[in-house]
């Protein structure tokens, strides 16, 4: 097993969790929010530096304590959200959760969450950071091409991950992804043909752009993989949720922790990260380098043909995933859902899983 990193649970005050960007950046908050910082300093200013709305908020915040402490943050939630977008709540508890259960157990690199502020009731949560660009780090762009090289050095992120999955015996409430999203209902049929005709599922052919065979594939995939060995895996590691700092690469966002077949995970990531001739190029051998990384972690994993075919047909979670994403920019959207589109092409994914 992987030697772990010693990091600490973040603090998890019993107080509300904040609504609106009024609320989360209000001092009389923040000083009971970061008190397992401070010491219970009280908080006497606060430093808007960056607010990123995309479905969660992301504010970058200064605070400056009473007793001389002054600490740069972030703070991420669902913040002034509307109905639809409040529903995410259980990704936020998700996420809260990974902080405060998983990433003292698992040695990677992931932002230092100091607290959380999770109602499990009302299913809503906030987690405070520290502040990575504050501290030098720099976040990759989700269009950023990555080389095959620092796809490398991101699938050793993941497989530090992966080889920690025995956590998963104690842990129901990581659920298996795939299967939901087979299962979903909010997208219709009609709905994913719709966007799948748009400029998204240009350049793909007319069985890979078909809603039809792709509800198909996803179903077969996601029965696949629950009969196989599970694994606690990110489910959404695109280039825009890894960032660099001097002592290589981190990954953010754990909305969509999840357990299921490492070639989840693997399969998008790669087919996400890199330009599609540079995948098509390099990523037999990044898989062989990534299976080295789990055996060398004392992790059995299966034998190179086996696993390239559980990776062939992995790539259809990724491109289901994107092909019904619709709050995200549309370039966003558009060349992942290319890239990952012409992997199952490339891979005939389909056939594989039986779709003709």
């Amino acid at each position: 097993m992987p030697e772990v990193l010693t990091r600490s649970r973040p603090f998890e005050p019993q107080i509300a969790v904040p609504a609106t960007l009024a609320e989360a950046l209000d001092p009389a908050w923040l000083t009971q929010a970061l008190s397992g910082t401070s010491g219970g300093s009280r908080v006497i200013a606060v430093e808007e530096t960056e607010v990123i709305r995309t479905v969660a908020t992301k504010v970058r915040f200064a605070a400056a304590f009473e007793n001389g402490q002054r600490g740069h943050f972030c703070l991420k939630g669902l913040l002034d959200a509307d109905a639809a977008t409040a529903r995410g709540g259980p990704t936020c508890v998700l996420e809260a959760d990974f902080y405060g259960k998983v990433a003292p157990i698992v040695d990677m690199r992931v932002p230092d969450a100091v607290s959380t502020v999770i109602d499990r009731k009302a299913q809503q949560a906030v987690t405070v950071m520290r502040d990575l660009i504050a501290e030098g780090a720099v976040f990759c762009s989700a269009l950023d091409p990555f080389t095959a090289e620092d796809a490398l050095m991101s699938l050793d992120q993941l497989s530090r991950l992966h080889a920690r999955s025995a956590f998963l015996d104690d842990a129901g409430w990581i659920r298996p992804r795939a299967a939901q999203l087979a299962k979903m209902t909010y997208v219709t049929p009609d709905m994913l043909q719709e966007l799948l005709d748009g400029p998204r599922g240009e350049g793909l052919s007319p069985k890979v752009r078909s809603a039809r065979n792709l509800a198909s594939a996803i179903g077969a995939l996601a029965e696949r993989d629950g009969g196989r060995p599970q694994f606690m895996i990110h489910g959404d590691a695109h280039a825009g949720n890894i960032y660099r700092t001097g002592g290589g690469m981190g990954v953010i966002d754990w909305q969509l922790l999840q357990r299921g077949g490492w070639a989840l995970d693997v399969a998008y990531h790669l087919n996400a990260v890199l330009p599609v001739d540079a995948a098509e190029a390099g990523e037999r051998r990044l898989l062989d380098e990534y299976l080295a990384m789990m055996r060398g972690h004392g992790i059995a994993m299966p034998g190179a043909e086996q696993a390239w075919a559980q990776y062939r047909e992995a790539v259809v979670y990724g491109y289901y995933l994107w092909s019904i994403t619709r709050r995200v920019d549309p370039p966003v959207i558009v060349q992942f859902t290319r890239r990952l589109g012409q992997a199952v092409m490339r891979h005939d994914s389909f056939g594989l899983l039986g779709i003709s």
